[in-house]
């Protein structure tokens, strides 16, 4: 039978591997209430995620795709945005990849995610690297309710296709800005050709993923997350798309968004009146 997306889509295996935290939490964000009975995680999804978080910072191992992609992540938010000096805070950060990236660019770093293995692993890895990172196991919803408008930069990236409800991580996301700050998403097309790239290709033919990392139906579209964004009062400054190469295992920057995608958003500036 065909989803609603007019996909059958492939047998999704038993074992899961989410490249992104799993979030919940509902509390009244900019201006919207979310059912306090609907949990914005799946316990399944934290179950496999905690079973090999000890090997995040294995270049060759589950995790090799993001740290394939961590150095144009890093620059995709570097160049868009000064950091050095600047208050940033990291959801859905795992075992650290995105944190240390851009504490060594001088941010001071807030990473939060709920499993407990992947920050004990990102917290021991910034003790060996001498980082000072401030790691929490929290959530986007509740760390909104307790330091709103505290941010200058948050990232969210490769989580929101992985939650049951990515419009409350992008309200919770411009809760947390501070007037003029910014906030970074990345996340993956639905499409005929995203199902075919990010499904079919990189978990069953290049084996780039395990199988069922990715849920199809999940999948944002650029405008969906765009409209998601200007209901939480975020405005659009940049969406571009990342090409993967896997022959040299290198992401690129381009114009086409049709499967991995980054955008940037602000929070417009506060206006004052006499």
């Amino acid at each position: 039978m065909a989803s609603r997306n007019g996909f059958s889509g492939l047998a999704k295996p038993e074992t899961r591997l989410a490249l992104g935290p799993v979030l919940y939490g509902s509390i009244p964000l900019t201006g919207r209430l979310w059912k306090t009975t609907c949990m914005n995680v799946d316990p399944r999804e934290i179950s496999k995620f905690e079973s090999v978080a000890s090997r995040w910072w294995d270049p060759a191992g589950a995790f090799a795709p993001l740290h394939d992609m961590n150095p144009l992540r890093v620059d995709y938010v570097t160049t868009r945005v000064g950091v050095k000096g600047a208050k940033l805070l990291d959801i859905g950060c795992g075992g650290g990849l995105l944190c240390e990236a851009l504490r060594r660019q001088g941010a001071t770093v807030t990473g939060i995610d709920l499993s407990t293995t992947a920050l004990e692993v990102a917290r021991q890895h910034a003790t060996d690297s001498d980082l000072e990172i401030d790691y929490r196991e929290t959530t986007a919803e509740q760390i909104a309710q307790s330091e709103p408008a505290s941010f200058d930069i948050v990232t969210c990236l490769e989580m929101l296709e992985h939650v049951p409800d990515p419009d409350a991580i992008v309200a919770s996301c411009a809760t947390l800005l501070k007037p003029g700050g910014t906030a970074f998403f990345s996340t993956i097309n639905r499409n005929p050709k995203a199902w075919l790239m990010a499904v079919v290709g990189a978990e069953y033919l290049l084996n780039l993923l395990p199988r069922g990392t990715h849920d199809y139906t999940k999948f944002i579209r650029p405008s969906e997350l765009d409209d998601w964004s200007r209901q939480a009062g975020l405005e659009l400054r940049d969406v571009s798309g990342m090409h993967y190469n896997p022959l040299t295992r290198r992401y690129t920057l381009g114009g086409n968004v049709d499967v991995n995608y980054l955008m940037h958003l602000e929070r417009p500036p506060a206006t004052h009146f006499d």
